[in-house]
């Protein structure tokens, strides 16, 4: 439940600037919350913070625990001697505003691999103690995501199921080799996961001392190709030979004709519920270590989720099938007695989604972009909105307001312009002012919306298999007439109290 007002801005660290090729917890995130405070923003919401996957989404992660080890500061890295300075020479085809990941992976990891060396030689007892007490702490997940890691580079990157028998079915004496004998992998894997869990804790903590909260993202599914899955199948929907027998999608909707064909194994609800949910509450725990609070995404899956058979080829031909609802839920606020959880209540959304949210006080999400060529009982307007909604112009699924401005029709343009009272000049302002000046408790603004940037800058584009999550901005296109306006329309809409 959301009892008070503030404002925020949703940017992904990745997109952040830096010299490395992409956005990390290095100088320039520090320099962000600084910005953030300055311009009177008291949320900074990102995406999920694990390993990217196909086409480089962090929806698609190797883990649902593990943190993306291409966020790690490698500056900080060098201060604790375990990189040179030579090794902090950027390769000079990084991009300021695209991540190319084709660069940037291999120099990253080629030096993430360099600092572990360093690290395990140090004889440094006090760092060495605490890897160790970190590894101690995160056994649950991290054993199986290091060994999973260190077979699937082993095994050239083929799925788990396609690996040896005795590897895929988990036996105890074939893993216990692959302990024995690739023993410095598993330690670099577990190494890059202490490094990334001390830097993420170090800026949450800067961030929080600067009034400014962290807004996680929980993805509903997780990727087939997962330490998760692999070793956790029995709480998944898979054959005998380890293969998806139905996997997630959405039906048609706003952003695809033939739906969205996600590809993830489905849950067996049913064993989960056996476990009391063990799985679920240990993934919520982890992100509420990494986040204040955190959206968890396409909620109106827990009611009911798209089924699609595993060897379809787009997700027309799906059916609609029964999610655990409240008793999730009820389970989650055993463990977590405030909830602090927000639901993207987004899509085809019915009576049994509301009712489920609003059991819970769960706020739910409002997107303006939706808001325009329906009418004024339109929920997305907002004259419609309620205290307990988290309100965007845009998420990262959607175009900038500009490209978004540029593609409507003259019916949908005369209907915004009707409705905001405006020519459109501004109209990325304008649209960021009227959710500011709504009943919902929160708004969250896009970097890119800030920067007033056409549709080249979006961040993802759905149903694209390349292109998307590469965007980046310049400190030094942050203006001060942007960071004035932001910080005088929170004041004005009485949105700068910091902690809610």
């Amino acid at each position: 439940m959301l009892t008070g007002r503030a404002s925020g801005i949703l940017l992904h660290p990745t997109s952040l600037p830096g010299p490395f090729g992409s956005g990390d917890f290095g100088s320039d995130a520090y320099r962000f919350i600084d910005w953030l405070a300055t311009a009177g923003q008291t949320y900074w919401q990102i995406l999920p913070l694990g390993e990217t996957g196909p086409g480089n989404s962090p929806y698609m992660s190797s883990s649902a625990f593990a943190g993306n080890v291409l966020l790690i500061d490698l500056v900080e890295l060098s201060n604790h001697g375990w990189l040179n300075n030579e090794d902090l020479t950027p390769n000079p085809n990084f991009q300021s505003d695209r991540v190319d990941y084709l660069l940037v992976r291999p120099f990253r990891m080629e030096r993430l691999l360099r600092a572990a060396k360093k690290f395990f030689s140090s004889g440094n007892i006090d760092m060495l103690r605490s890897y160790t007490e970190y590894c101690n702490r995160q056994d649950e997940w991290l054993d199986d995501y290091a060994l999973f890691m260190t077979i699937a580079e082993r095994e050239i990157n083929s799925v788990w199921s396609h690996w040896p028998n005795e590897l895929s079915r988990r036996e105890p004496h074939a893993l216990g080799k692959i302990r024995e004998d690739c023993s410095d992998k598993i330690g670099f894997w577990k190494f890059c996961q202490w490094c990334f869990d001390r830097q993420w804790s170090q800026l949450k903590l800067y961030a929080n001392k600067h009034g400014v909260r962290i807004i996680g993202d929980i993805p509903i599914f997780v990727a087939y190709q997962s330490a998760d899955v692999w070793a956790h199948q029995e709480l998944f929907d898979l054959d005998e030979n380890g293969c998806p027998t139905v996997v997630a999608g959405v039906p048609p909707d706003y952003f695809s004709e033939t739906g969205q064909l996600w590809g993830n194994p489905l849950y067996r609800w049913d064993a989960h519920e056996a476990s009391h949910y063990a799985w679920w509450i240990a993934r919520l725990r982890n992100a509420l270590q990494q986040a204040d609070l955190v959206r968890i995404d396409h909620f109106r899956g827990f009611v009911a989720y798209w089924e699609v058979p595993a060897n379809a080829t787009n997700a027309i031909d799906g059916k609609w099938v029964a999610g655990p609802g409240e008793k999730l839920f009820d389970a989650f606020e055993k463990a977590f007695p405030l909830m602090p959880i927000i639901a993207e209540d987004l899509g085809l959304i019915t009576p049994d989604v509301i009712e489920l949210r609003d059991k819970f006080r769960l706020p739910g999400m409002r997107i303006l972009q939706f808001a325009f060529g329906e009418g004024d009982e339109n929920l997305f307007l907002p004259h419609n909105y309620v205290p307990n909604t988290v309100a965007y112009t845009g998420t990262h699924d959607n175009d900038t307001i500009l490209g978004w401005w540029n593609t409507l029709s003259g019916h949908e343009r005369f209907f915004v312009q009707s409705y905001l009272k405006t020519d459109g000049q501004n109209i990325h302002w304008e649209m960021m002012s009227a959710i500011s000046k709504s009943k919902a408790n929160i708004v969250i603004f896009t970097m890119q919306d800030v920067l007033g940037l056409s549709g080249n800058h979006r961040m993802n584009f759905p149903g694209h298999d390349t292109g998307s999550w590469e965007w980046r901005f310049s400190l030094k296109q942050l203006l001060s007439e942007y960071t004035q306006a932001l910080a005088k329309m929170s004041l004005r809409d009485d949105r700068n109290h910091g902690y809610i």
